[in-house]
């Protein structure tokens, strides 16, 4: 039973939404496991911007059902959920949760602990921390309220070591286990001609916490400094005053002519909008996986990530950089790495998602997590 305030298609969410979905999709194949989800109907914070349902439960072409509940009130507030979460938990062997400050957490884990349900518990970054972090002492309560209500039955899933790191800063004491996310790896690539333009891409949420800011200032040294020709597209979902922000600081910068803000891209857009990049750049103040590095990665689109991120190995292998999040570390890299092999690094990046980073794989490991809660002694 896999409990998450929101589920694919509510791609506004970011990665986690992608992991997620993947997760899902690749748990409804195996052998022996039978799935369901509940989840909200919240597509954006707007109230008026939902999932659309077709039926309840919604059967996903995966081979699995999806409870999506309306959603009433804030971002993830539902009646309906809550009144599902007993009897859905309780038909459950093992229960996911993906979410911590979130309205479906503590029921959740109330429910588990009272019906004796074993719980793999997701944070997907959000007990980490960076200097921007906003609400930390009501988030202390709150994580003290979900550490004394857990079932002593519950492992914590983290993606990488630093997202470990600082998750058990937080929860102390609970077993942790770390499986990286997977990636779907398209079946061909069709790169079109740059003409000579170092073609630079931001995909993600528009949030202060991705260091939009940083790379913009960094294009701006570029702009004044270097014979480097290039072109930026900032491409997904954010807050609308946040998007008006960039939209001063580029004309601000006067790179109206080389930045463009399209707005989120999926499906086949996202494929579009890889094919026609060089280079993608991640300079995020911390990232618990960084999905778009993957995505890039799968798609032969070598990386420039920062050291907020866990990429370190793309260097090792490669395939980018890995560097501090500043302005002038952003500008030095984008400068350095135009003059390095890109479809060479974008083949070998490549190569390591199919080998390392498949769903099937991830599958196996986090099944094997469920099995081990079940054998685990109440």
């Amino acid at each position: 039973m896999h409990i998450t305030p929101a589920f694919y298609p509510a791609t506004y969410w970011g990665g986690p939404i992608y992991s997620l979905y993947g997760l899902c999709n690749a748990l409804a194949k195996t052998p022996g496991v039978t799935l369901r989800v509940l989840t909200t109907d919240t597509a954006s914070p707007s109230l008026s911007d939902s999932v659309e349902v077709a039926s309840f439960p919604m059967h996903y072409p995966g081979g699995y059902e999806v409870f999506v509940c309306r959603r009433r009130w804030a971002t993830s507030i539902s009646p309906g959920m809550l009144l599902r979460l007993w009897p859905m938990i309780r038909w459950a062997d093992v229960v996911h949760l993906t979410a911590v400050y979130s309205p479906p957490t503590i029921p959740t884990l109330l429910i588990s602990r009272l019906l004796g349900k074993p719980l793999v518990w997701s944070p997907r970054g959000a007990l980490q921390r960076w200097e921007g972090s906003t609400r930390t002492i009501s988030k202390a309560i709150w994580e003290r309220i979900c550490r004394a209500l857990a079932t002593n039955r519950i492992i914590l899933h983290v993606t990488s070591q630093e997202e470990a790191k600082e998750s058990l800063r937080r929860c102390p004491g609970v077993e942790t286990t770390i499986i990286p996310n997977g990636v779907e790896i398209p079946d061909s690539l069709s790169p079109t001609n740059s003409n000579g333009i170092l073609r630079l891409l931001y995909l993600g949420r528009l949030h202060p916490i991705k260091g939009i800011e940083n790379l913009l200032t960094a294009c701006r040294l570029l702009n004044e400094e270097s014979v480097l020709s290039w072109s930026l597209t900032l491409a997904g979902p954010g807050d609308h005053a946040y998007g008006q922000t960039l939209r001063r600081i580029i004309q601000e910068y006067k790179l109206s002519d080389r930045v463009k803000m399209v707005g989120e891209v999926r499906e086949e857009k996202k494929q579009q909008i890889f094919e026609n990049s060089n280079l993608t750049v991640v300079p995020s103040y911390t990232e618990n996986f960084g999905m778009v590095v993957a995505e890039s990665l799968a798609h032969g689109v070598p990386v420039i990530a920062s050291k907020g991120t866990p990429w370190r190995l793309v260097e090792e292998i490669g395939c980018g950089l890995w560097i501090e999040n500043d302005v002038e570390s952003l500008a030095k890299a984008i400068e350095q790495i135009s003059r390095m092999p890109l479809q060479e690094m974008g083949r070998r990046g490549r190569e390591w998602m199919t080998k390392d980073f498949s769903w099937d794989e991830r599958c196996k490991e986090m099944v094997e997590v469920y099995f081990k809660l079940l054998k685990h002694p109440s």
